[in-house]
C-alpha cells in the first residue's frame, strides 16, 4: 500500500496538532498541598473518602478567617455561596494519598 499525498497532509496535520499541544503544556504552576501537620488532616479525610471536595472543607479555617494563611494578590476568591474549591487546583502530594 502506497502513502499518497493526502495521506502525508493528514499526517502532518496530526503531527502538527500533537505538537501544538506539547508546545503549550509546560511546566505545572500551580504549588501543591503541602505534606505538613497544618493539612495532615486534609489528607487524612481524602484517604477516607476518596472526595476531593469533603477535603476542600477544612481549608477555610485557615485560608479564609481573618488573620489566617494570606492568599497571593491575583488568587482567585472563593465563590460567595458555593463551597471552596481548592483542591481543582492545587493537587495532593502523592506521598501523602
Amino acid at each position: 500500500m502506497r502513502i499518497g499525498k493526502k495521506d502525508w497532509f493528514f499526517i502532518i496535520i496530526i503531527a502538527a496538532v500533537f505538537g501544538t499541544f506539547y508546545l503549550i503544556s509546560g511546566e505545572e504552576t500551580t504549588k501543591r498541598v503541602p505534606l505538613d501537620d497544618n493539612h495532615k488532616a486534609s489528607y487524612e479525610i481524602f484517604k477516607k473518602t476518596g472526595s476531593k471536595i469533603e477535603a476542600d472543607k477544612g481549608c477555610p479555617a485557615c485560608h479564609y478567617e481573618p488573620g489566617g494563611v494570606p492568599f497571593p494578590a491575583k488568587h482567585p476568591v472563593k465563590p460567595k455561596d458555593g463551597p471552596s474549591r481548592c483542591l481543582f487546583c492545587h493537587k495532593l502530594r502523592l506521598a501523602g494519598v
